[in-house]
């Protein structure tokens, strides 16, 4: 895997051994980002992060900050790794559960994010939408942006106005707005 554009374009990027993780491919996130428009000087949040890489293409394309969460330990290490690699001063690695993450978040003097990015194990999202329906409004900005990543086969509903839905391959990209 490569950063697709800004100023770490062309730079690899690791992800964990194993299949306990599911990196985002290049032209997903090339696509992607091409729905998403600019993200400079916004603050990002990277749920599921896995490897980073979503997180990792926003800092490169000039976002201020990111916060990338993720509970597995080798996905937190190769997320480190990965900053420390393109020298990333902006990132925070989380190695946490989301949910708590989120509470978190929340009760950080109401935190919010102006691009929320959340990327799942594909066969979870059943069990987690009623969850993350629950707490993702509150760490949206009002002018944010939050992409949901899923299966193809799954259409994401939140409590949140839907902008586009899009297949790519065996993934769905989802764009919500408040």
């Amino acid at each position: 895997m490569r950063i697709i554009a800004g100023s770490r374009k062309g730079q690899r990027i690791g992800a964990p051994k194993g299949d306990s993780t599911r990196p985002t491919g290049d032209r997903v996130r090339e696509a992607v980002y091409n729905l998403i428009g600019p993200v400079e000087d916004g603050c990002v949040l990277d749920l599921f992060a896995g490897s980073g890489a979503m997180g990792l293409e926003a800092l490169s394309r000039g976002a201020r900050r990111c916060v990338f969460v993720e509970s597995d330990r080798a996905a937190c290490a190769a997320i480190r790794d990965n900053v420390e690699k393109l020298r990333l001063t902006e990132a925070l690695v989380l190695c946490k559960d989301v949910f708590q993450a989120l509470r978190e978040e929340r009760g950080a003097a109401g935190r919010s994010y102006d691009l929320v990015l959340v990327d799942p194990p594909y066969g979870a999202w059943s069990g987690l939408q009623l969850r993350l329906a629950e707490a993702l409004p509150a760490v949206l900005a009002p002018d944010g942006l939050l992409v949901v990543e899923t299966s193809a086969k799954v259409e994401p509903e939140l409590p949140l106005t839907l902008v586009t839905s899009r297949r790519y391959g065996s993934a769905r990209i989802t764009l919500f707005t408040r």
